[in-house]
């Protein structure tokens, strides 16, 4: 079925919603499905929390972005305002949406946000659901097991009618980043990523340091990046030893900066995912507290690091709960110093799970 096909025989492209309403790197992820999206509407809006909105807004197809805290996907999420789902359902309304579209992660319920855009008037809406929609779904679809967020959002949209372009692979992209060379310099260099907002998934501060010290003492260049609330991490990470950029990029810039970077080491974070945005090999240091499968780095080379048998396997934990955090602070400067190695010298071949590509 064509994209014109679903708005209906003869009509005009649809006035198309893409709802996304977590972090900034669960929208990044949503780059592939937002262009089909886009390629077959006459127009797309993207609906996003507060936290994806700067990722949003570097998306190509992205015609409009539109911002609603949802008090059902943050853990840290505002009590429910009334006032705040009136506003924000006359506003949709105001846009007359032909069909919207919920990406949601495996775990999370499209159905509150199918609610509010019915109550907007939406006459079609399509979701992954695991739960009975009633009519607030006219599409239900199921996404397929330990399917990778990206391809799981992208087949739901291709299931609506959607299709790529033509010449289009379905890799993340964010528009052209700046050009970052008055920050970093002109010669070659790592990206070395410590934070995160689910301190589980990355490495400790003082493996990170660790970690940047061995780089340097190989003989690399080491920048260090994080955002303006992460500066002291940075500061501690970077220590003597590499450029701390800490505080001083926004995402345009740290996409910038990334995508200047032979590679970048980062935790499961939406640093990650704007790496592989602007085609830089990633070094994963992937937390088995979520499925890897779902969450790499895609379509981009990239190795994964770390210990996917750990005990914290599998439990979504927001704080290491085994002492010692052992799944990544294990991880030797060895293994470190061979995987940058592998990525900028022999660049191993991976599919868009990476499962050639690790180690």
């Amino acid at each position: 079925m064509s994209a014109r096909l679903v708005a209906g025989a003869g009509a005009h492209p649809p006035r198309t919603l893409v709802v996304r309403l977590d972090s900034a790197g669960d929208v990044l992820l949503a780059g592939p499905a937002i262009r089909a999206a886009a390629a077959g509407s006459s127009t797309v809006t993207l609906l996003c929390g507060p936290l994806g909105e700067a990722a949003g807004r570097l998306l190509p197809g992205v015609d409009r972005v539109l911002v609603y805290d949802a008090p059902w996907v943050r853990l840290a999420a505002p009590e429910l305002d009334p006032a705040e789902v009136t506003a924000l359902v006359r506003r949709i309304a105001a846009d007359h949406y032909d069909r919207a579209l919920i990406l949601a992660s495996h775990h999370q319920s499209p159905l509150p946000a199918a609610l509010l855009l019915k109550l907007a008037g939406v006459p079609w809406i399509a979701a992954d659901s695991e739960h009975y929609p009633g009519s607030l779904l006219q599409l239900r679809h199921q996404r397929a097991p330990y399917r990778h967020e990206a391809a799981a959002a992208l087949e739901l949209t291709e299931a609506a009618g959607f299709r790529l372009p033509a010449g289009d692979s379905g890799e993340l992209r964010v528009c052209r980043p700046p050009d970052t060379t008055a920050l970093t310099g002109d010669a070659p260099y790592l990206v070395v990523h410590p934070g995160a907002s689910v301190p589980s998934r990355t490495w400790s501060a003082e493996r990170s340091a660790r970690a940047v010290a061995a780089l340097v003492g190989a003989g690399h260049r080491v920048v260090v990046t994080g955002g303006p609330d992460e500066a002291a991490l940075t500061r501690r990470v970077a220590g003597p030893h590499a450029l701390d950029l800490g505080g001083r990029t926004q995402l345009p810039e740290l996409a910038g900066v990334l995508g200047r970077a032979r590679l970048v080491i980062v935790g499961n974070t939406g640093p990650a995912h704007l790496a592989a945005a602007v085609r830089t090999p990633v070094i994963s240091l992937f937390s088995p507290v979520v499925s890897a499968d779902r969450w790499l780095p895609y379509q981009v080379p990239h190795l994964l690091l770390g210990q996917q048998d750990s005990p914290c396997a599998g439990t979504r934990a927001r704080e290491c709960p085994v002492p010692g955090h052992p799944c990544l602070d294990s991880i030797t400067d060895e293994e470190v110093l061979t995987a940058v190695q592998r990525l900028t010298v022999s660049g191993p071949p991976c599919d868009s799970l990476g499962r050639k590509a690790r180690t």
